[in-house]
């Protein structure tokens, strides 16, 4: 069996210009957590808000860019020059004429026909073979019948969709499917199934695969997303591993490193000027107790992560950007739910303003160190918005019947969105 490692062409050269910009100033990198698409809003949002705030960075001309799951798509835009304030009018916006860079959810919401039908072909023998076990060797039921797990399909949701429409997207003159034709470096971060480890598609060795599909594999979320299959092995979301796979860059040289993280526990109790609290969570039933639960995994991995960091890497400036833990906003968002993202992606947008100027004391110091400035009066000026006052477009049949889709999907699996 052949794996990426060992199939890879030899990688093309970096452009010589690409190589000069860095030589003349320091190297910063943009890692993304995953999310997913309340995770991607949350960042389109907190990206846009950067690149108003700060002065002396481009977000589309970093050295090096890391995304996991989601984020994953929102790093290979910014690294195909696709700035933030364009990723929200494609992904974000309603009632624009976007062209060919419009984002529909529906195409994340086809049924897996191809894996249900492959494992239906499998149920026949599946089922004898655990008939002769219990029935001829005279195996206990459960342990017999155990074997027809393997009839239940991997993931409930085509992920194909997502390599396809990126492709597409990145297709477009002056920009590109491949890793290597980039000016900057990019990694995207999926898991190896059958070994656990991570794999760094982008890297050396790694980055002959095409960015959509890579793109499709960090973000394929077990029991929600198949597995996808590359080079003969199989691969699934990045966080499964780590939440931001920050080291990647930080390995690579960056000085300064800016990592977003969409997803946060929420303090149900916490005292403050929030006053839109949730008295107890278990009130929301299993989806707010499953989506807490894992909320609190992947961020405590998270915050020892970035001790790590600080240990490991004394020479770098390392800028966390995430939520406020007692944002109930953002936990009680409908994960899979569209009509909200405008709302959103404002939201994030406005906090991120706000936590850019109470943070300045601290912040400044580090981001002088590479150039970078807090622009004050910017984030100081009431009237900056991301999106324009929101209107309520006429629904067609078909919109009406696609919300009340991703509505009982987000009840349906409230589970697996959080833990992504």
């Amino acid at each position: 069996m052949t794996t990426p490692r060992e199939a890879r062409p030899v990688p093309s050269p970096r452009p010589a210009k690409s190589r000069s910009l860095k030589s003349q100033r320091p190297r910063i990198a943009l890692a993304l957590a995953g999310g997913g698409p309340l995770g991607a809003i949350y960042e389109i949002g907190a990206l846009c808000a950067l690149a108003d705030s700060l002065r002396g960075l481009d977000l589309n001309h970093c050295d090096h860019y890391v995304g996991v799951s989601a984020g994953g798509f929102i790093a290979a835009g910014l690294a195909n020059g696709i700035s933030p304030r364009e990723l929200c009018e494609a992904f974000i916006e309603d009632g624009k004429d976007k062209g060919n860079d419009n984002f529909d959810p529906a195409w994340l919401l086809k049924p897996a026909w191809t894996e249900f039908a492959g494992r239906l072909q499998r149920l026949p023998g599946l089922l004898g073979s655990a008939l002769w076990a219990w029935g001829v060797q005279g195996r206990a039921f459960t342990n017999a019948f155990e074997r027809l797990g393997a009839a239940l399909p991997t993931g409930v949701l085509d992920n194909e969709g997502i390599h396809h429409q990126i492709e597409r997207l990145f297709s477009q003159p002056g920009r590109t499917n491949d890793f290597r034709q980039l000016r900057a470096r990019l990694t995207l971060v999926a898991t190896q199934l059958d070994s656990g480890e991570a794999a760094p598609f982008g890297q050396p060795g790694w980055d002959h695969v095409p960015i959509s599909r890579a793109i499709q594999a960090s973000a394929a979320l077990p029991g929600l997303f198949p597995p996808v299959e590359i080079d003969g092995e199989h691969y699934v979301d990045g966080a499964l591993k780590k939440t931001l796979h920050a080291t990647v860059a930080l390995d690579d040289g960056a000085a300064l490193l800016l990592c977003l993280n969409p997803l946060v526990p929420f303090r149900a109790h916490a005292l403050g000027e929030h006053t839109d609290h949730i008295p107890s969570l278990v009130e929301g039933g299993f989806p707010a107790v499953m989506s807490q639960t894992f909320r609190s995994m992947i961020h405590s991995r998270l915050e020892l992560g970035m001790k790590n960091y600080e240990r490991l890497y004394p020479g770098s400036d390392i800028v966390l950007i995430e939520p406020d833990q007692r944002d109930a906003k953002l936990f009680t968002a409908n994960t899979f739910s569209y009509r909200q993202r405008r709302e959103l992606a404002e939201h994030a947008y406005q906090q991120t303003r706000k936590l850019l100027l109470e943070r300045q004391a601290e912040l400044a110091p580090k981001l002088a160190r590479h150039g970078v400035t807090l622009n004050l009066a910017s984030l100081r000026n009431p009237d900056l918005r991301l999106v324009n006052e929101p209107s309520v477009p006429a629904q067609t049949t078909l919109g009406r019947q696609l919300h009340a889709t991703l509505d009982d999907l987000q009840r349906q699996l409230g589970t697996a969105a959080a833990g992504r």
